[in-house]
This record gives structure tokens, C-alpha cells and sequence, in this order.
């Protein structure tokens, strides 16, 4: 049975990721999970995994930094959100990689060569793929954006990766939090006053105590009979409505 560690400094990718390997390949056995590069080196050490899933950029010791002092011990899958700058330089390499998140067609063909190289001897992180991952360094540096990019959410038996850019509102009740996209509703147990310090507030308003609304899905903004303040989503039949306390943000429309 093929063993493997994942490392990467957000569990929830780390959750997603070994979710989704589970279902793209069952026999892989998940020994062991890190948070950071010097975690990764060590558990290599100990687990000695056939495969170890680096995620790029980490705080500390990089992914790169880890994958060189790693070498020929385990075979590595670097785990990358920068798809334009990945593809061509992985591709051309001796590792594969992953795209964040992590979804199940691209990863069938990640898994189909990790099977194939299996069977042969372990592959060195030599200079041509440290010289590839170099024109990745400028990006690497940049510091992780300090505001959430993506929303976990149970949708049936299956985990979805939701980029925030493409939620349209956020409603709670008493329990959860209803995550509205164009195409599909999912359920969260965030609440919205937790997500309105999280999410970028120049994208995401929060226009009532229970209510956060994505500004780029904002059609308008009209009154009721009764005088209420509702706002329009584009596309939607839903009318969410303005508290009093956040009527300013409308001043400007």
C-alpha cells in the first residue's frame, strides 16, 4: 500500500486535500500531516511516505526549501494556487503538482503519473526543477492575502472549495449560515459576525447583523411599503433587507 504525507500551513486545504485523494485513490495510505516545511522534513524522516504533497509556500521553510532537503526520500507533489505560473514549469519537471483546490478530474491525472513513477526509483529535486520553480519566487514572497479567499462547504457527501468571488450573499439563521452562489446553495456553521472580520470588506458589505452581500452582486437598492431598505442581487428573486445601522453604505448609489 503507497504511503503519503501532506503538508501545508492551512488544515483546511490539508482536510480538502486528503478528502479528495480518498475518493481519487482509495489504497493511498495518509500517514502523516504537517504545518510547516521543518514538520514536513521530519515526518519524512520518521513516516519515510512514498509520496509527500508539499504546499509552496509556507511559513518558515518553504516547500521548495523542504523538497531539497528531502531530496530522494520521498517523491514530491508540490501543491500550488498560482495555476498560470505552475502549469508549463511542472509540467516540463520531475515532480507533479496540484492545483488549489484540489479538484477531482485534475487530480485523477496527477494520481495516474504518481502510480506510474512508483514503480520506478525515487526522483531527485535537482537544479533544472529548482531552476523552473525559481520564476515562481516573486510570487512565492508575496504575503498570503490577509483576508479569506475561499469557503469550505458541506454540499451532500461532498466538500466544496467555494472561491469567495463567486458568492453572491452570506444569510444566517440560529444554526447556519446559507453560502448563495449563482448556480448552488451550501450551508456553513460560520456565523456572518465571524465572516464580516475574515472576508475583504472593500468585496463583502454587511448590511444587516445577519446579512452579508457580495458588492459586485449588487443590481440595486429599492424601499418597501413598509419603508424597509431592500437590496437587489442580480440574478436572484431575494430581496435582502438593509438594517438601519448600515443605510450609509448606500449614500454613494
Amino acid at each position: 500500500m503507497p504511503t503519503a504525507i501532506i503538508a501545508d500551513d492551512e488544515r483546511l486545504m490539508r482536510d480538502q486535500l486528503r478528502m479528495r485523494l480518498e475518493q481519487v485513490w482509495p489504497e493511498l495510505e495518509i500517514v502523516g500531516e504537517a504545518k510547516n516545511g521543518e514538520e514536513a522534513v521530519e515526518l519524512v524522516g520518521q513516516c519515510k511516505p512514498d509520496l509527500t504533497f508539499l504546499d509552496i509556500r509556507m511559513p518558515g521553510k518553504t516547500g521548495m526549501e523542504a523538497a531539497a532537503e528531502i531530496g530522494d526520500r520521498s517523491q514530491i507533489v508540490f501543491v500550488t494556487a498560482y495555476d498560470q505560473y505552475a502549469v508549463e514549469a511542472f509540467e516540463r519537471g520531475a515532480v507533479d503538482y496540484v492545483l488549489k483546490p484540489s479538484e477531482p478530474e485534475r487530480l485523477k491525472v496527477t494520481v495516474e503519473r504518481l502510480k506510474a513513477r512508483l514503480d520506478k526509483p525515487g526522483s531527485v529535486v535537482n537544479d533544472s526543477v529548482t531552476a523552473m520553480l525559481s520564476q515562481l519566487a516573486e510570487k512565492i514572497a508575496a504575503p498570503k492575502p490577509k483576508h479569506l479567499q475561499w469557503i469550505q462547504a458541506s454540499i451532500g457527501q461532498d466538500l466544496r472549495m467555494i472561491p469567495v468571488e463567486e458568492i453572491l450573499f452570506f444569510r444566517s439563521d440560529e444554526k447556519y449560515t446559507c453560502v448563495q452562489t449563482a448556480s448552488f446553495e451550501a450551508l456553513i456553521r460560520k456565523p456572518v459576525r465571524d465572516l464580516a472580520e475574515e472576508l475583504d470588506p472593500a468585496l463583502f458589505w454587511q448590511i444587516h447583523r445577519a446579512t452579508l452581500v457580495n458588492v459586485n452582486a449588487i443590481e440595486g437598492v429599492t424601499r418597501d411599503i413598509r419603508g424597509r431598505h431592500l437590496v437587489l442581487v442580480k440574478g436572484r428573486p431575494e430581496k435582502l433587507e438593509v438594517s438601519r445601522s448600515f443605510l450609509h453604505l448606500f449614500k454613494q448609489m
